[in-house]
């Protein structure tokens, strides 16, 4: 599996901006496989949000209330979230099978 870096989104024109949670946006990266990850704190709903798509596959938020634990689940996720894409990109059918179980079990990873 090769490395590949996440890059900070739209060259970070959305930090300190609301984000779609009604937050601060604190963290905003994309990869280069096709996701994007977004972190927010003072939102609507609750201190903090994660937000990660995998374009054309899945959207996902969580709410968490303490900041240590939302930095940690960020870093998780994202993380979570190369791996998924490395395994996909390098799957013989496309990653369509692999996507399908990946966000799945993504999703019932990061509830």
């Amino acid at each position: 599996m090769a490395e590949v870096s996440w890059y900070r989104f739209d060259n970070s024109s959305t930090l300190s901006h609301a984000g779609s949670e009604g937050g601060v946006t604190v963290f905003d990266e994309e990869h280069p496989l096709g996701a994007r990850i977004t972190f927010e704190r003072d939102t609507h709903t609750a201190p903090f949000a994660i937000t990660c798509g995998i374009y054309g596959w899945m959207m996902h938020t969580r709410f968490i209330g303490l900041e240590r634990e939302a930095c940690s689940q960020y870093d998780l996720m994202r993380s979570a979230l190369s791996v998924l894409l490395d395994r996909a990109s390098e799957s013989d059918d496309g990653g369509q099978q692999v996507l399908m179980d990946g966000v799945s079990a993504f999703v019932e990873t990061y509830p």
